[in-house]
Parts: C-alpha cells; sequence; structure tokens
C-alpha cells in the first residue's frame, strides 16, 4: 500500500485529496494546524497529524511523529491568500510576508524535512500547489500581488529542488489544482471533486520523465 501524506488537509482541496486517495486503498496522513478539530479529515480514514508549515518546532515534531516510516508522495498543499485584490499601495509588509512565508517557505521547509522518509520510498515524488497566478507569462491582469509571488517564488524553489534531488532518484513536481470552489475563492469555480480527480491521475501517473513540470489538473503545462 503506497503512502501519501498531504498536509493542510483539514478542509478544501486537501479535504478531498485524502478523501479520494484513501477511497482508493492509499495509505493516507493528512495533517492540520488544530487537529482536533479535523473530524472530517479523521472520516476519510486518514491518520491525522499536527502541523504549522511556518513553525520550524511543529516541523520537527512531524519529522518525529513519522519516526523514519516512508512516504511515497508528498502533497504540500497547505496555503493561503490574502487581500487579493489589494491595489499596490494597501499591500503591506506583514502581510506579504505571511503569504511568502506560508506558500513558499511552507513546502520547501516540509518537503526538506521529510526527505528522508520520501528517499525510504519507492515512489519518491514530491509535489506542492502552484498556481496559474505563478505564471508570469500568462499575468495579462495584474492584481494578487502577494499570492502571486509566493506561487512564482514556489516555482523557483522547487525547480532548485528538481535539480538538486533528481539524481537522488526523487522527483519534484508542481501541481495546478485550477480555480476552485473552496473557501479561499468563495465558493466560486470549478467543483472540488473535479479538479482533485484530475490531479490525482495527474500524481499516479507521474514518472522521473515528468520532473521540474508544473501540470494542472487537466494535464496541461503552466506556463513560466
Amino acid at each position: 500500500m503506497a503512502t501519501i501524506l498531504i498536509s493542510g488537509a483539514n478542509r478544501g482541496i486537501g479535504l478531498e485529496l485524502a478523501r479520494q486517495f484513501a477511497a482508493d486503498g492509499w495509505d493516507v496522513i493528512g495533517t492540520a494546524r488544530r487537529p482536533e478539530a479535523a473530524d472530517a479529515l479523521r472520516e476519510t480514514g486518514a491518520e491525522v497529524l499536527p502541523l504549522e508549515v511556518t513553525n520550524p518546532a511543529s516541523i520537527a515534531a512531524l519529522v518525529q511523529a513519522m519516526n523514519g516510516r516512508p512516504i511515497d508522495v508528498l502533497i504540500a498543499n497547505a496555503g493561503i491568500a490574502i487581500n487579493l485584490e489589494a491595489k499596490p499601495a494597501e499591500v503591506t509588509k506583514d502581510e506579504f510576508l505571511k503569504v511568502v512565508g506560508t506558500n513558499t517557505f511552507g513546502p520547501l521547509a516540509l518537503a526538506t524535512a521529510l526527505k528522508p522518509n520520501l528517499l525510504a520510498g519507492e515512489k519518491r515524488i514530491v509535489t506542492a500547489m502552484s498556481s496559474l497566478m505563478s505564471s508570469i507569462e500568462a499575468n495579462d491582469w495584474g492584481t494578487q500581488y502577494s499570492y502571486r509571488a509566493s506561487k512564482t517564488g514556489l516555482n523557483a524553489v522547487w525547480r532548485a529542488l528538481t535539480l538538486e534531488w533528481e539524481p537522488e532518484g526523487l522527483t519534484c513536481v508542481l501541481l495546478r489544482p485550477g480555480f476552485v470552489a473552496t473557501d479561499m475563492t468563495g465558493g466560486q469555480g470549478l467543483a472540488v471533486e473535479e479538479s482533485v480527480a484530475g490531479m490525482k491521475r495527474v500524481v499516479e501517473g507521474l514518472t522521473p520523465a515528468d520532473a521540474g513540470r508544473i501540470i494542472g489538473y487537466d494535464g496541461l503545462d503552466v506556463p513560466w
């Protein structure tokens, strides 16, 4: 049975990822900042562990809880968005750094901490959640300064991980869920079940040849 660890799995995309992978027989480990309130995640059959991705002590506690257990796939899903429609002058340093800390540093810190677990697994797939908002080429409407910067930064980080970790047999890939109907989007957009089903197909079909790609739920690459 393959093992997958999904961060930020207590709601939205993360919760649906846990649900669909667990339903298909995967051994699912889902993290939540407040595991005592993650009843829906627990009901999927997933093992629930606490994690705050911006807190080094929390990441260290997760590593200790995992205790060298193999992980086949990591999905660094935990992410935030703050004040998406803010004008340039309305973007504050504190909000900007909070978004980047969660969306860019968080996945890097988590993947680095769990690298030994991933090396002990068979599939050795390391993924995180990018976005069309990360694309400089596709940005033709502006807005979303903090969120865009965090995801573009994540792309750069994952590209670097690809180059460093590919020789060790780790496949680093970014996923794009699309504009999904979650709390973050105010319930507008693609049904979360459809987005996750697409990403699940992508993850299950990944091979080392896919290292360095940004792949959408529809199987299409996102332009850099």
